[in-house]
């Protein structure tokens, strides 16, 4: 089938980005989108031309480091899929297809489709760990842990943190991906000392790095590939506002 992409360009992070517009044809419907990225770019370096700058690592759906806005949407139409699992049957013969970069203050344009999501990494590094000593996989084991609360920090923990959220949310809020990195410890016995801190630390990083607040809008949820649910959002809001009143407590003893 034939396709047109039409994909944003932008040299360097100052440099002004534009649509520059891509007809392919003897697209299979096999072929994965990054796969298709690939093919436009072997023909962009034999004209001489700069390759289309893109993100990716495993190629399946596993690492987060793929993803950017397919027509409109983040990963493109398909739920539950990332970019690079997104395969081209998913479109119609003569379809026009806008790529752009995940939007975001939070995550500047680096080069084309590429943005800086470190910000994500640094959330997770102002309270995403416990110090409890767990010791090796068998001793670990021998915690008892009841099953839903092992299945539901399971859930969160397939938080691939790719950034979809961020970008579907109109108003650029971490909140879906800070409360499954929250709640995936928060959940287990391990991750009790430090639950409430945890929540504390990490929210106060998040609003820190320019991300928005959170208006339950459930875009988040729409375009998760992993299928994170809201209902990580409200763990993460009760275990903020515990950890808040316990420290304006603490503030008022000091007093």
């Amino acid at each position: 089938m034939k396709l047109t992409l039409k994909i944003w360009r932008q040299e360097s992070p100052s440099a002004k980005g534009r649509l520059v517009a891509y007809p392919m044809d003897h697209v299979e419907g096999d072929m994965s989108f990054l796969e298709l990225l690939d093919i436009l770019n072997q023909s962009l370096i034999k004209k001489g031309e700069a390759p289309v700058a893109f993100d990716h690592d495993c190629r399946e759906g596993i690492c987060g480091s793929c993803g950017f806005m397919i027509s409109g949407i983040a990963h493109g139409p398909q739920k539950l899929t990332t970019t690079c699992q997104l395969f081209m049957r998913q479109f119609k013969d003569g379809d026009t297809i806008v790529a752009e970069p995940f939007r975001s203050k939070a995550f500047p344009v680096i080069k084309d489709l590429v943005v800086d999501r470190s910000a994500l990494d640094k959330i997770v590094q102002a309270g995403g760990f416990i110090s409890a000593r767990t010791g090796s996989g068998p001793d670990a084991n021998a915690i008892l842990i009841p099953k839903e609360k092992a299945d539901k920090s399971m859930d969160a923990a397939a938080c691939i943190g790719c950034g979809a959220c961020i970008a579907a949310c109109p108003n650029g809020s971490a909140m879906l991906f800070t409360s499954a990195k929250i709640s995936h410890l928060g959940l287990l016995p391990q991750g009790q000392t430090e639950r409430h801190q945890r929540a504390l630390r990490m929210v106060s990083k998040m609003e820190e790095l320019g991300f928005g607040a959170c208006s339950n809008h459930g875009e988040c949820e729409a375009v998760c590939p992993k299928g994170i649910t809201l209902e990580f959002i409200a763990r993460l809001n009760r275990d903020f506002l515990v950890a808040s009143v316990v420290a304006t407590k603490e503030a008022v003893k000091k007093v």
